[in-house]
């Protein structure tokens, strides 16, 4: 079963950082690319960085270019989201899932549209504010 679980979510002050991991299960993370989304209450859920399964190659949306950065460790099968300088506007639920269309190179990974990802988490609470 594949299975991915999110953490690390937390109260953040405007300015702070936050790491959070997302856990694979029933499947190795050099098999699939992994997206991280948000979601703000009252918004559609949005694309924020992906990470390719060949070579952990990084993808990104302009939302998270130069302050956040995803990376993975094969070994404890976890894909990590570091978010940097965080604002009120990044608050919201993060999810993460696994891509899964395959006419995809696997050294690269869209980071939107969310319907082409799958087997979503819970998702991590963010919430930033003084």
């Amino acid at each position: 079963q594949l299975r991915l679980v999110e953490s690390g979510g937390d109260l953040v002050q405007p300015g702070g950082s936050l790491k959070l991991s997302c856990v694979a299960s029933g499947f190795n993370l050099h098999e699939k690319a992994i997206g991280w989304f948000r979601q703000a209450p009252g918004k559609e859920r949005e694309g924020v960085s992906c990470i390719a399964s060949a070579d952990g190659s990084p993808y990104y949306t302009n939302i998270a270019k130069g302050r956040f950065a995803i990376s993975r460790d094969l070994g404890k099968n976890t894909v990590y989201l570091q978010l940097n300088s965080l604002t009120p506007d990044d608050t919201g639920v993060y999810y993460c899932a696994l891509l899964i269309q395959t006419y995809y190179s696997a050294y690269f990974c869209p980071v939107t549209p969310p319907k082409e990802y799958d087997n979503w988490g819970q998702g991590s609470q963010v919430t930033v504010s003084s």
